[in-house]
């Protein structure tokens, strides 16, 4: 099969049998989709153990962990996700930007290690995969390999990071304590918009059949997983915001495209609420927008390309934000000066700007998104955006400081606070916005074609059939087969009923 081909067949029974004989010995009970969407359905049993597991260990019950109802306070669940609702005084517009914490996943403190679960297990099961002699290539922007990481540690494999050299240090030294082997971490030339280098890299580990390339860009369980698991986190959310206000409409829903798994949670809103679905891409780099180029810093959303699971002919609005706006809204979020301009001076509450160490870099990204496009469809206080912090700001202390080093000579006072946040925050616009039609839909669907035929080697009827609807709603039943494939896999290796101690 090929690599972005998904299947709930099995393909290799004994490669099957020898993983599961794996998973019996290490203890290892894989969590079903079903259950990482509403995670209310996880066995009591495992809820009790988990209370006495560091949700950074490499625990074979974190699996348990990988979806958004964990408290950053407790080890026990939460009902509704942890979330803020971002008031006017911050965001200058009456709508109410709602925005789901992503750094309450566990060990990587970023979302993308539910992407990585979802891309390995289906694989495990069906025999594409073999733990015991091969190992899982993760290419990545950022935190997707480290999400593969941890999660192959768990499983009981070899998991190799592929990044960018030039992303924040905070990364690397989080692998570096992780992976099993200095030489699983390969550094490939460039920043964030450097994605070709990396399909480079994998395709020449993928010559030689120890490596499995987990591609993010084109594995169509990354979208799978974020349209039934985050969308259905982002739907629980607002529902609990509407059952105090009934009136509220959800009106969209904004993510940075990067590998556009996340996107995926829009089509889900779409279905049930209405919502529109916005893409945001770096201005520096405006792929999608202006069919351009560049590099940007806008760590964890890489450019230059389109991903295969990207449902373009889905997506309504595209629109850009700069690097610029994000590097300095890092510095006042995390700032002492910025803090208390915001408190004194915008009378934002204390409990507010406690929460602004949620949001990295790609974080405020989606916020500054949210804000143009509340403004783009004049939104009122009845109206809903909604989008995610991928990660916190404790991935980017180093970006901070290089900020603060280059715009701003070491120092960032009141002014200057003033300054970044009337620039970036109420500075913020409809311009680089583009409310798609048929057209434009087709168009970015296009440029697709040279990643993913020409470079990537992609059949032309693969890369034509994503235009269609009916070819994603297909994908939905995987989940419910694969949830069958799992409960099968817990009962033959014995993990069903029992957790390691």
């Amino acid at each position: 099969m090929r690599p972005n081909e998904l299947t709930s067949d099995i393909i290799d029974p004994k490669v099957r049998k020898r993983n599961i004989e794996r998973l019996r010995k290490g203890g290892v009970a894989l969590p079903k989709f079903s259950q990482l969407a509403d995670a209310a359905a996880i066995p009591k049993w495992v809820q009790e153990e988990l209370t006495a597991v560091d949700p950074d260990a490499a625990h074979p019950l974190n699996l348990f962990r990988v979806h958004w109802y964990n408290s950053r306070h407790d080890r026990a669940f939460t009902r509704v996700p942890e979330h803020i609702v971002l008031p006017s005084s911050l965001t200058g517009v009456d709508a109410k930007i709602v925005v789901l914490f992503g750094n309450r996943f566990p060990m990587i403190r970023a979302h993308k290690v539910l992407a990585a679960y979802a891309c390995l297990a289906p694989r495990l099961l069906s025999g594409q995969f073999d733990i015991e002699s091969q190992r899982a290539v993760w290419p990545s922007t950022g935190n997707y390999c480290r999400g593969g990481v941890a999660i192959s540690r768990i499983i009981g494999c070899r998991g190799v990071a592929v990044l960018p050299a030039g992303m924040s240090v905070e990364r690397f030294h989080w692998l570096e304590k992780w992976v099993s082997d200095p030489t699983d971490i390969v550094r490939t030339p460039g920043t964030e918009s450097n994605v070709k280098e990396i399909y480079d890299a994998c395709n020449v580990m993928a010559r030689d059949p120890e490596f499995v390339i987990f591609n993010q860009f084109s594995e169509f369980a990354n979208y799978l997983v974020h349209y039934r698991c985050t969308g259905s986190a982002i739907g629980r959310t607002f529902d609990s915001i509407a059952e105090r206000q009934p009136e509220l409409k959800l009106r969209a829903f904004v993510a940075a495209s990067g590998s556009a798994g996340t996107l995926g949670a829009g089509d889900f809103l779409k279905e049930r609420y209405g919502s529109a679905t916005v893409a945001v891409e770096a201005l520096e780099c405006p792929t999608l927008l202006y069919n351009g180029f560049g590099e940007h810093n806008i760590q964890g959303i890489g450019d230059k390309h389109l991903p295969l699971i990207h449902n373009v002919m889905n997506t309504d609005i595209v629109t850009a934000v700069s690097d610029r706006s994000t590097d300095g809204l890092n510095l006042l979020f995390n700032s002492a000066a910025g803090r208390e301009f915001l408190t004194r001076r915008r009378r934002v509450s204390e409990a507010v700007v406690e929460q602004l160490a949620n949001f990295g870099i790609s974080s405020i990204c989606n916020v500054l998104a949210a804000i143009k496009t509340a403004k783009h469809y004049r939104l009122g206080p009845n109206d809903v955006v909604a989008t995610v912090a991928t990660d916190g700001a404790e991935m980017y202390a180093s970006e901070a400081e290089k900020t603060l080093r280059s715009r701003f000579d070491g120092h960032f006072d009141t002014v200057d606070a003033a300054g970044a946040f009337g620039q970036y925050m109420l500075g913020a616009t409809t311009d680089h916005l583009l409310e798609l039609t048929t057209r434009d839909r087709e168009r970015i669907f296009n440029l697709g074609y040279f990643t993913w035929v020409e470079q990537q080697g992609c059949t032309l009827e693969e890369f034509q059939r994503r235009r269609d609807q009916s070819f994603w709603r297909g994908l939905h039943d995987l989940l419910p087969a694969w949830d069958a494939m799992i409960d099968e896999a817990n009962a033959e290796a014995g993990v069903a009923a029992t957790a390691v101690k």
